[in-house]
């Protein structure tokens, strides 16, 4: 199971420069007026915590295609601001409200045949990528509860945003064949010879490449804590946040 990235007391960028722009309560802002840096953020947090949702829907009992339309729709009414009444201030977390909002989405009755095929003009599926069922397929089977496979879906997505995030920094300053060779070992230790070897690949000697990953995990953990920035309202409820998610990637 993973590390927590940076977990040494690096200074990331969880001060008030990132919360003063990123944290969730200017996207819950979007449901008082019209901002579009609230509704742009709102957009941003709903397309990269779809398939959390989706894996949510599916464990609840719905088959694919409802599920699939159902979480569309689910978003779509999140983005109209329809649902944005909802919004408890109090609750902080941008997951934990989005669930609680789900919930009561759910326990609506919905008429299909009156219901816009997945979300309307909102499409936040990648053409590109698999689609979330043949994702879902891919999960291992258990007796998780659709909440506790919700929460991990979550943690997942917020470590492969960090991660996606840390590739393209890496990419556009010329390190993408580094990053290629070690981003394992972001979250996992290497074997002994792992260094060398890449060492060798790479025309570098072991100690660079050791001081390299090390400082590569550095800014992951900046990377993640500003991502869990983004779902929350205040620091420390991002260092609980943060914890919370690498506590159920364990379990």
């Amino acid at each position: 199971m993973p590390n927590m990235p940076g977990s040494e007391r690096d200074s990331g960028p969880t001060g008030p420069k990132v919360f003063a722009t990123t944290h969730w309560s200017v996207v819950l802002a979007a449901g008082e007026g019209d901002s579009p840096p609230a509704a742009r953020a709102l957009e941003t947090l709903c397309r990269a915590y779809w398939y959390p949702i989706y894996v949510y829907v599916r464990r609840k009992g719905y088959g694919p295609d409802e599920a699939e339309d159902l979480t569309q729709e689910f978003f779509a009414q999140f983005l109209a601001k329809e649902l944005l009444r909802l919004a408890d201030r109090e609750k902080g977390r941008f997951r934990t409200f989005l669930l609680a909002t789900l919930d009561h989405f759910l326990a609506r009755e919905w008429n299909r045949a009156h219901r816009q095929k997945r979300g309307g003009q909102f499409q936040f599926i990648s053409l590109d990528q698999p689609s979330p069922e043949e994702r879902y397929k891919l999960e291992p089977v258990d007796n998780e509860t659709p909440e506790k496979k919700y929460a991990k879906q979550w943690a997942l997505t917020v470590l492969q945003n960090a991660l996606a995030a840390l590739e393209k920094e890496s990419e556009a300053s010329g390190k993408g064949a580094f990053f290629a060779e070690v981003r394992g070992f972001l979250s996992y230790e290497p074997e002994d010879g792992d260094y060398a070897r890449i060492g060798e690949r790479l025309a570098m000697n072991e100690g660079a490449v050791r001081v390299a990953v090390h400082r590569l995990r550095r800014r992951y953990g900046e990377l993640l804590r500003a991502e869990v920035a983004q779902t929350v309202a205040t620091p420390t409820e991002a260092e609980e946040e943060l914890r919370h998610l690498m506590k159920v990637l364990r379990e």
